[in-house]
């Protein structure tokens, strides 16, 4: 563990204190089970990797052609990595199928000649490419980070096209395989850079995908066509080879469609970076950004901070040390509605507001001078309105927002109404609901109920949404849901005539708890890409510096309006 640093007199105001014993027995317990959780998810992470397996990817090595993955290490920077979002997406789905890993097709940002695009790639390994439900929700979802934060985009094509067993979850809806053509469309008359290399087959609609991208590439032995040579037979009893009717060489030379040929995977990528070297640069982002600087304590201590256990409270500013520049915080409101922590810092050398659930428990006084203690993880009235002041504050000063997340809800009784809770929570929904600068979510610990949605939740539109592998994702926490739904269950059982003994009701509490928990698991959510990344703690600040730059490629920022706030 690093060294504490010595307070200084002379030192920022603001800077964090830590109070961390990194020898304590229970931080030495909280590093392990995270490190076990860490592991277990980099091992998910690498079975993904393998796509479609062994002998899928030598079938596509025996093509002549690349894997998605290899085309991807040879089109980035030398150095760098693709920051891959939606890993998970399509996990333990389509099992009836085979399973489709990572649905199929590869997503995420990486830098060429230092730039940073959206990459798109189809692995072929994977059921030829073919898109699932997922993939086209997968696609989709990269499109849109991509239109919201102006990203340039690369698509490297090698798809069958639609996975014909389950067309009609991907064929006709808004959010289907449609809508990627329509996105296109769109992308480009927003003067969004797209560039498609065909280095497989692209047929039926598939094919418009990449024809309408500013630039197309294709590789010897590629397809492209509406109907491949088998569905032309059929259709109108014409015969003719698949170059014939839709190669590289015939694109090129006589129907004009493609811009360049090249004769394999490795020349197209060549020519793929010197086109985007060529590129020109649009105007700078309006977020404030200076030379970036370390956190003064050691982030690794991440993982013996955070408590899994939702009865031991910990303190969420030490998370924030170990995240922000320098470990300097100015916290906003400081003395009051301290169960949600608000304040502007610098990560990564970005300006930002953070909004952080507190975990510890904390004393707060009324206005009638009365002592109450404020249980960690919950939105009361006074934390909910400070929280709106501070997101339309940033919103003013055009700072973005990083929100973490570890909340049980907005606190409910008597009390609570009287104070007007309800109110409040509407004034903090209604900032976050509006908001125009780039919104940034990380799932910490639990992210339950209203709470998920007052702190910036899928549904509010967070340019990108992170999540620990501790993340817990639902309406209410296991426990809790399990107990309401055995009870229901308890009494239209009983209203049927059938008693149950106390060892069967613990067998149905258990039975409805597991499925439940498993649930709110964070890859079951990502697996359905209501979180883009599961992230490693450790890497939470470089997860949140890649969002911010992605971010800050889209200059237009709205105006800001709330609407009616009740007051």
């Amino acid at each position: 563990m690093a060294d504490r640093p010595k307070n200084n007199p002379d030192s920022s105001s603001n800077a964090l204190l830590t109070t961390v014993d990194a020898t304590s027995s229970r931080f030495e317990k909280n590093m392990r089970a995270m490190a076990d959780l860490v592991t277990r998810m980099h091992n998910e992470e690498e079975q993904i990797r393998q796509g479609g397996g062994p002998k899928a990817i030598d079938s596509q090595h025996n093509k002549g052609r690349l894997t998605a993955r290899e085309r991807i290490a040879l089109l980035l920077d030398p150095g760098t990595q693709l920051f891959e979002l939606g890993g998970y997406a399509a996990w333990g789905m389509y099992e009836e199928w085979g399973g489709a890993p990572a649905a199929g097709v590869v997503t995420g940002l990486g830098r060429i000649h230092e730039r940073l695009f959206m990459l798109i790639v189809n692995d072929a390994t994977v059921k030829a490419g073919a898109f699932f439900p997922m993939t086209a929700k997968k696609v989709i979802r990269a499109q849109n980070i991509a239109l919201e934060n102006r990203i340039p985009t690369i698509y490297l094509v090698d798809s069958a096209g639609v996975f014909l067993p389950l067309q009609e979850d991907v064929f006709p809806d808004t959010d289907d395989f449609g809508r990627v053509f329509r996105n296109n469309a769109v992308m480009s008359a927003k003067g969004i850079p797209q560039i498609a290399a065909i280095m497989g087959m692209c047929v039926a609609g598939g094919g418009y995908l990449p024809v309408m991208c500013d630039n197309v590439l294709m590789t010897e032995g590629s397809g492209l066509f509406l109907a491949g040579p088998a569905l032309v037979q059929a259709a109108i009893g014409q015969q003719y080879s698949a170059e014939e009717l839709g190669g590289a060489k015939m694109h090129a030379a006589i129907s004009g469609t493609v811009d360049f040929r090249e004769p394999n995977d490795e020349a197209c990528i060549v020519r793929i970076r010197s086109l985007v070297e060529k590129m020109g640069t649009r105007r700078q982002s309006r977020f404030d950004r200076r030379k970036p600087e370390p956190p003064k304590f050691a982030t690794e201590e991440i993982y013996g901070i955070y408590e899994a256990n939702a009865a031991r409270p910990y303190d969420m500013k030490e998370v924030i040390a170990r995240i922000v520049d320098g470990s300097r915080f100015d916290e906003y409101k400081a003395e009051y509605g301290k169960t949600l922590i608000c304040g502007y810092a610098r990560i990564g050398g970005f300006a930002v507001g953070i909004v952080a659930n507190q975990k510890t428990h904390v004393q707060q006084v009324d206005e009638a001078g009365r002592k109450r203690m404020e249980f960690g993880g919950v939105i009361y009235t006074e934390s909910a309105e400070k929280t709106a002041r501070f997101i339309m504050d940033c919103n003013q000063n055009l700072v973005p927002l990083v929100f973490l997340h570890d909340v049980n809800g907005f606190m409910v009784g008597r009390d609570a109404e009287w104070s007007g809770i309800i109110k409040a929570g509407a004034k903090m929904v209604n900032a976050v609901s509006n908001s125009v600068v780039p919104k940034i979510a990380i799932i910490v610990g639990g992210s339950f109920g209203a709470g998920h949605y007052a702190m910036c939740g899928k549904a509010y539109d967070p340019r990108f949404m992170f999540a620990w592998p501790t993340a817990r994702y639902a309406v209410m926490g296991g426990d809790q849901a399990a107990g309401t739904l055995v009870e229901i269950k308890i009494k239209q059982l009983e209203r049927g005539g059938k008693k149950l003994s106390e060892d069967e009701k613990r067998e149905l509490f258990q039975s409805v708890k597991q499925t439940y928990d498993q649930q709110t698991d964070p890859r079951y959510g990502a697996a359905r890409l209501w979180i883009d990344k599961i992230i490693d703690p450790l890497e939470t600040r470089t997860a949140i510096i890649q969002a911010l730059e992605a971010a800050a490629l889209n200059p237009e920022v709205a105006e800001f309006k709330v609407g009616v706030l009740q007051t």
